[in-house]
């Protein structure tokens, strides 16, 4: 009894503390960051609208395995599975989570109009831990990066840091 409740505190705080967490849907072909918040014992997941983060693999009824990263260091802390549903647009639950998420979200494109763009075009999971948590692994559980249509800056010009250090000798 004394480990389920240390494991829940742990997956608890540590989510809550945390900015990210990495989720796994059923049938996901690897996990993802997603931004979230903590609310009445469970992750409040907001996506797949247009101009928010997508949710692969979350279903009403699934499972999903959750890892929490430290805000700190970046590190895994802990692994977890959560039962997943999905709260229906007005119901008070979706209401709620819909109250915690707003304050959370960075940079929304409408403002406040923001909720009524998310009860139509969006949806909002919930993620309640199921159990005790899942054992570290003992190696990197690196993966090659999912594809994006974001890109990386191009190599900066040879002739930079020169300009650079001019400017510098001048002053």
């Amino acid at each position: 009894m004394t480990s389920e409740l240390l494991d829940q505190a742990l997956v608890e705080e540590a989510t809550k503390k945390s900015g990210l967490i990495w989720v796994k849907g059923a049938g996901a072909p690897a996990a993802r960051a997603l931004w979230h918040v903590w609310h009445e014992g469970a992750v409040c997941l907001l996506g797949d609208g247009p101009g928010e983060q997508p949710l692969p693999g979350l279903a009403d009824g699934g499972s999903a395995e959750v890892t929490v990263r430290s805000k700190d260091k970046g590190g895994r802390l802990v692994s977890w599975t959560a039962a997943v549903s999905e709260l229906p647009a007005g119901s008070p639950e979706w209401d709620a989570a819909v109250a915690e998420l707003k304050g959370k979200r960075l940079n929304a494109p409408d403002g406040e109009a923001m909720t009524d763009r998310w009860a139509r075009e969006c949806r909002v999971f919930r993620l309640v831990p199921t159990g005790a948590t899942a054992p570290l692994p003992h190696d990197a559980l690196t993966a090659a990066p999912l594809p994006s249509p974001a890109t990386t800056r191009r190599p900066v010009p040879a002739a930079l840091p020169r300009l650079l250090l001019k400017r510098r000798k001048r002053k």
